[in-house]
């Protein structure tokens, strides 16, 4: 393996992080600051500050670990109540009991109430309409979703995808049965209609029965869905347009699975289907798509990584289970940004066109971003949809007591949901760690 390319893969992997971990918390500050609450902190990564300035009433900072981020904003919580107040005062003064979690909460409240400047500070999270809140804490998910739009979008309007072109690169002699390892032809073998044709390495297909076609998935799918019929072929061959006249065979054909892989049964035979055979192959090179595509792209990824979130306990017993028998990981799995990064390193590494490699390496910070967009987004603390599912509860409340008429409710205090919370940060952990131990023992393998 040429390593220099490989550690450059992983390079590009980590600074991708960082780069959409700091638009994530862009994506918190700019609405933060609009509406007016107070923002100590924007701090990229975690752990050991390695820089940080302050502008204005903000300290903007980078840490050793990019693994995370977050902005400090003042009042995330209500004041504590007063009987909070005293039973904490009580606690430290060791004139009352208190429980694990009752004092995880009783610390919550504390440095909440440490980023307040008084009872009738305005310039704090929790006072703010509820629409406000729903927008700040939504602000960095959609960020992540936003920059992989973008590089959706260059990947495949600007660099282009791998596919086959509707340049011919060789066109087969004869039909082989679908399998068939043979590689001469016998007096046996019917001609193929492409060779019949008279159709030549280097012919750029142009229209196929006057349907014109730009890729050769178009040209394809017309072969395939007429066999016995004649085709009018036109081509371009040394800048002049002939028009070849051929009639696909039926024939068997392997199936190929989304990966471009030849699909077998469970005994391990090839699985065919009939199909019209033309007898060429392309030419395969980066074709540019659509300006539709990268949206498309994202949309279709928010939905994969969608279905992993729900099959999650399914899908980390599965890795649990390969990382103790040492089976293949699933492709499609979940992976930890260290699985990510060696991906990223065997694809860097790869004999292959720089620009082949350099979008690969796009649509892996692309997916990346896709995966905080949807993971932020489960409504639990302290994730942002956790955040979202209080403020609408509040929301609720506010509506309920409107409607009859009761007196506006007090503002919902998250920081009773302190448990819930250190639960949900554990199972993380242990997530986190299982990836972890997975990537590195028993890694997922792209390439042979």
């Amino acid at each position: 393996m040429n390593v220099v390319p490989y550690l450059i893969g992983i390079a590009v992997i980590v600074v991708g992080l960082a780069v959409s971990i700091a638009l994530h918390e862009i994506g918190h500050l700019v609405p933060a600051k609009r509406f007016g609450v107070r923002v100590g902190q924007y701090m990229i990564g975690f752990g050991p500050t390695l820089w940080s300035r302050t502008y204005g009433e903000t300290q903007y900072g980078v840490k050793a670990i990019p693994l995370g981020g977050y902005i400090s904003m003042a009042g995330m919580y209500p004041p504590s109540p007063k009987e909070a107040a005293r039973a904490a005062a009580r606690h430290r003064d060791g004139r009352a009991g208190g429980g694990f979690f009752a004092t995880m909460v009783q610390d919550a409240r504390s440095a909440n109430d440490e980023t307040l400047h008084g009872e009738d500070d305005d310039r704090v999270f929790y006072k703010l309409p509820v629409y406000k809140r729903i927008i700040i804490m939504l602000g960095g998910p959609v960020m992540n979703l936003l920059f992989a739009i973008f590089l959706f979008t260059v990947l495949f309007s600007a660099i282009g995808i791998q596919q086959g072109t509707t340049t011919v690169a060789t066109v087969s002699e004869c039909v082989v049965p679908a399998g068939s390892t043979q590689t001469d032809c016998t007096a046996s073998d019917p001609v193929a209609p492409a060779a019949a044709a008279g159709m030549l390495p280097g012919d750029v297909i142009l229209s196929i029965d006057g349907t014109e076609v730009s890729t050769f998935d178009e040209a394809s799918t017309i072969i395939r869905e007429s066999p016995g019929q004649q085709l009018a072929i036109v081509v371009e061959r040394d800048g002049e347009q002939l028009t070849l006249q051929a009639t696909p065979l039926l024939a068997e054909r392997p199936t190929y699975d989304a990966a471009g892989r030849e699909v077998v049964d469970e005994n391990g035979d090839l699985v065919t289907v009939e199909v019209g055979f033309l007898g060429v192959r392309p030419v395969y090179g980066l074709v540019r798509q659509p300006i539709t595509a990268g949206p498309q792209a994202a949309f279709e990824n928010v939905g994969a990584v969608a279905g992993i979130v729900v099959q999650l306990p399914v899908k980390l017993y599965a890795i649990a289970e390969s990382l103790l028998t040492g089976g293949e990981r699933d492709p499609e799995g979940p992976l930890s940004v260290v699985g990510v990064g060696l991906i990223a390193g065997e694809v860097a590494a790869q004999d292959a066109p720089i620009l082949s490699r350099l979008a690969a390496m796009l649509g892996l910070v692309a997916s990346l971003n896709i995966a905080l967009f949807v993971f932020n987004l489960i409504p639990l603390l302290p994730l942002d949809g956790g955040h979202i599912a209080v403020a609408l509860w509040e929301g609720v409340k506010r509506v309920w007591a409107k409607v009859f008429r009761r007196p506006p409710p007090k503002p919902v205090d998250a920081t009773k949901l302190v448990p819930v919370t250190f639960v949900v940060v554990v199972l993380l952990i242990a997530m986190g760690a299982l990836l972890l131990l997975a990537d590195i023992f028993n890694p997922v393998q792209l390439f042979n």
